[in-house]
This record gives C-alpha cells, sequence and structure tokens, in this order.
C-alpha cells in the first residue's frame, strides 16, 4: 500500500494542496473520481458511508449525494462541474446542501480542481482546494476535514487493489 498522502492548508491563500498517487492507470483512477458507482465506495471516512442521490458528469452538471453517519447522522452536498478534460483535469464547485440539492449559503463552498497525471508508478492525483476566505477554510479543517479526506483517499486505494 503506497498511503504517501500529501496535505498543505496555504491559509494566506484559503486553499489547500493534496497529492497522492495510486499504483493504477490514469483511466481506472479516473472513473472512481467521476462515476458515482465507484465514488460511493470510497468518498466517505469509514464509518461514514456515501451515497449518490443523483449524478450526471458533464459541464454544469451535478453529483447530489448524502455523507451517512454510524448514528443515522445525514450530511447533503452537491457538486457542480465545471470544465472537464477526459481522463486529465476536472473541477467542481463544492457545497452542503438539502436533500433537494438546495445549496446552504450559511455553510462554506469550495472549488475542487482535480489533476490525473500518468507516471512510472501509475497515477498522479493532485486537488487543489479554494475557499472564499481563510475562516471558511478553518471552519472545514475544524470538521475533521484533513483527517476524513485523508481516510478516504486510502480507501479508494484498497477499492484500486481489489
Amino acid at each position: 500500500m503506497n498511503s504517501e498522502i500529501t496535505f498543505t492548508p496555504d491559509f494566506d491563500s484559503a486553499s489547500v494542496y493534496v497529492m497522492s498517487v495510486y499504483q493504477q492507470d490514469v483511466t481506472k483512477v479516473w472513473n472512481h473520481f467521476t462515476q458515482s458507482d465507484l465514488l460511493d465506495l470510497w468518498w466517505a471516512p469509514k464509518p461514514w458511508k456515501c451515497e449518490t442521490v443523483k449524478q450526471e458528469f458533464s459541464e454544469n452538471g451535478t453529483w447530489l449525494y448524502i455523507m451517512l453517519g454510524p448514528d443515522g447522522e445525514k450530511q447533503f452536498a452537491k457538486a457542480q462541474y465545471g470544465e472537464i478534460k477526459p481522463n486529465r483535469s476536472f473541477d467542481w464547485t463544492d457545497a452542503f446542501c438539502d436533500e433537494n440539492g438546495v445549496i446552504n449559503e450559511k455553510l462554506p463552498k469550495a472549488k475542487w480542481l482535480f489533476g490525473f497525471t500518468g507516471i512510472e508508478e501509475g497515477t498522479k492525483v493532485t486537488v487543489n482546494i479554494h475557499f472564499d476566505s481563510e475562516e471558511e477554510m478553518r471552519s472545514i479543517l475544524d470538521m475533521g476535514f484533513e483527517e476524513g479526506f485523508k481516510k478516504g483517499l486510502l480507501q479508494l486505494e484498497e477499492v484500486l487493489q481489489k
């Protein structure tokens, strides 16, 4: 297991840089970031589960999903896709929402840019996450985002090896 994940917060620019390497080809890793049935396998850190409500992976399409907690907690989120370059990159704006996808404007939103690069070891995934303010970034980090996202990326590695 690789388990080398770089997670670098930059408070001056209200952004986080994440990098991980997987020993699979780009297409397989890409599919696990872009197909809801595969995303559901790893996106939520255990013991939480991710469940897709609906997904349209296309420019201006959305992914509406629920994070289900071990004690019955439910947190809905919606990702609005921007530019998609197949097997290379895509971006989305991610926000907390209700079960109908109506965004909760009181909670932080973030713009995510995902990059996929074929390397000798397999695939390098980079994720740049930009927040509207340092305050919003800190509130997400305070919710345990770093630990949770790293757990999810490690779960992805387990899923890819099956």
